[in-house]
């Protein structure tokens, strides 16, 4: 059956995933380093794990399955969910699949590599009503696809 798994510590479209996957009855796992409020409902569970290096992503990719939806900003984590057959969005709404990972990999190291050479100071900008309001309407048709298939 079709699960969701939220990169949680950083995930700012958390409610937007509540309210889908409480319309379309869906279990969810909010996988994060340190507590957090997450709504009473025995479909939503909090999974807590430790805070060493990649210990929330290795334990997404230890438990995902084919056909389930991955919410996650981490693009390295994001390759390794679609080899485990997931579907995976960021919180803007973006799809990453099998022909745009590499690429979105390859950008986010050069950009890597220019913040390190003080090119490019900052992060990415704040998520935007937009943003929101795109991720609802992929994660709605991620869902309606998966279960048609």
């Amino acid at each position: 059956m079709l699960h969701i798994y939220v990169d949680a510590d950083a995930c700012p479209v958390k409610s937007e995933v509540y309210r889908v996957a409480d319309r379309y009855e869906l279990e969810v796992s909010i996988v994060a380093n340190s507590r957090m409020r997450v709504p009473n409902s025995p479909r939503i569970k909090l999974e807590l794990v430790g805070d060493g290096f990649d210990e929330a992503d290795d334990w997404i990719v230890d438990h995902v399955e084919i056909g389930d939806v991955v919410i996650t900003a981490d693009i390295p984590l994001a390759g390794r969910c679609i080899s485990g057959g997931a579907e995976v969005l960021s919180p803007t709404g973006k799809r990453f699949t099998d022909d745009n990972i590499g690429q979105t990999l390859a950008t986010r190291d050069l950009l890597s590599e220019l913040r390190g050479a003080g090119e490019i100071t900052g992060g990415p900008p704040p998520i935007t009503q937009k943003d929101r309001s795109e991720f609802l309407q992929k994660l709605d048709v991620v869902i309606q696809s998966i279960r048609r298939r």
